[in-house]
């Protein structure tokens, strides 16, 4: 069954991202008082009726005139690829000239569309309802997007004027690899999605931290779908201005969790910082393998890539040893290098071992450098099994637990990823005293 596709659209700061996270049923939109805060479109699921599903997109607010970082245009965007409009109004201001700006760009693209008439809870949306049909609009519902309010009556429209769905065979996107593309501010994350899509999806602006929700885009690589995550830039806590950014930052760590894999992206000009060592930290925490990709490489001279090859040993230690590619997301240099490297990264977090050849692994592990004692007595183990997948988790009966900073917990992990070539994936040791 295909998706439809619905945008939600209207004049900043009238609640469509409140209206988006009451339809998808969390907090997936940033949502604040500030004007604006909304920038690149946001994608969702929305159940309109039993088993079917509709993509709706939330926007940043459209302001029609001067518009020097392409908001309007990633607006104009959504509804070029949307089935139904909700035009968002705010019942409590009334009618504005700015609404009607905005109705005047969005009836240009000849897409049906209901008229949102939110915060329904207050007596002056009740009594200005009528005035909204001046916009030309038939189909209008008073909401209230905060509590709830009119949901079913809008979700009716919505259904009435769709149709029914339409039979297509498509992936299912819990089957999809969800990917993340993570970073500092400015490192080229949203023009290196642009690239791999081959479509103008996400926002690109040298403005550091233009990209401030988490962007899904499906596409297509050699006959396998892949579903990508383009983040907002992470910075330091002390270093996040503002409170749609410091929300932005928790956003993007968030998606982190639901990849199967992350990609890293790295200033070349920059070099390997603390900022990108705190990020690929957070990741190999989460249990993500990472492929690390050097971004603007075509722009270095000799001196600069000398740098950055002194500099690469941080990362690589901290990731063990991950897969790497310089690349050029504006020129597409070596793009074509990536998601094969993504790939044999899935695959070894995929590695399944028999408790045999595990156990002769470890024994041979603890022959090489032998374990430390306490008390006069040595570290013992039993037995060992692995237990999960994505990552590789193996679980050890010993006399004693060892402490997660151990080092002798730390030597048979690299043991372990050396013996199986798990270069860039992370390693799991639970180790139980029996």
């Amino acid at each position: 069954m295909q998706s439809s596709v619905v945008a939600i659209i209207g004049r900043p700061n009238v609640g469509k991202s409140t209206l988006f996270n009451r339809l998808v049923g969390r907090r997936q939109a940033i949502v604040h008082d500030q004007p604006g805060i909304t920038r690149d479109r946001i994608f969702g699921r929305y159940e309109l009726e039993e088993d079917r599903f509709v993509e709706l997109i939330d926007t940043g607010g459209l302001v029609p005139g001067d518009d020097p970082l392409g908001l309007s245009a990633q607006v104009m965007l959504a509804i070029e690829e949307s089935d139904l409009l909700l035009l968002v109004v705010d019942g409590k201001d009334g009618l504005t000239a700015a609404d009607e700006r905005v109705w005047e760009e969005a009836r240009k693209a000849d897409r049906p569309a209901v008229l949102v008439v939110n915060k329904s809870d207050t007596r002056a949306a009740e009594e200005q309802f009528h005035d909204f049909y001046a916009l030309g609009l038939d189909r209008q519902v008073l909401v209230s997007a905060e509590h709830g309010r009119g949901i079913e009556d809008l979700s009716r429209e919505m259904s009435e004027l769709l149709g029914p769905p339409v039979e297509q065979a498509e992936p299912e996107e819990d089957d999809v690899p969800c990917l993340a593309i993570v970073g500092r501010p400015n490192v080229g994350k949203s023009s290196l999605v642009n690239r791999m899509v081959g479509q103008s999806r996400v926002l690109v602006s040298p403005v550091a931290g233009t990209t401030r929700d988490p962007i899904d885009t499906l596409m297509e690589w050699e006959g396998k779908t892949w579903k990508l995550i383009d983040t907002a830039g992470i910075r330091r806590r002390s270093q996040v201005s503002g409170f749609a950014e410091e929300i932005a930052v928790l956003f993007a760590r968030r998606q982190m969790e639901r990849a199967q894999a992350v990609i890293l992206v790295v200033d070349a000009a920059q070099g390997i910082t603390s900022g990108d060592l705190a990020i690929a930290g957070s990741a190999w925490e989460l249990g993500r393998a990472v492929v690390v990709a050097i971004n603007k490489w075509d722009l270095l001279d000799e001196e600069a890539r000398e740098k950055l090859e002194e500099d690469w040993p941080r990362l690589e230690q901290l990731l063990s040893g991950p897969e790497r590619v310089n690349i050029s997301a504006l020129s597409g240099r070596r793009l074509d290098r990536l998601l094969p490297a993504v790939e044999r990264v899935l695959e070894r977090t995929q590695i399944e071992l028999g408790t045999s050849d595990l156990n002769r692994l470890i024994e041979s592990a603890m022959i090489r450098h032998q374990p430390p004692q306490k008390y006069g007595k040595p570290w013992k183990v039993y037995y060992t099994t692995q237990v999960q997948t994505a990552p590789p988790t193996f679980m050890l009966f010993a006399n004693r637990t060892l402490e997660r900073s151990d080092t002798y917990r730390r030597y048979l992990e690299n043991q372990l990823r050396e013996s199986l070539d798990l270069g860039g994936v992370p390693i799991r040791l639970v180790i139980r005293k029996r």
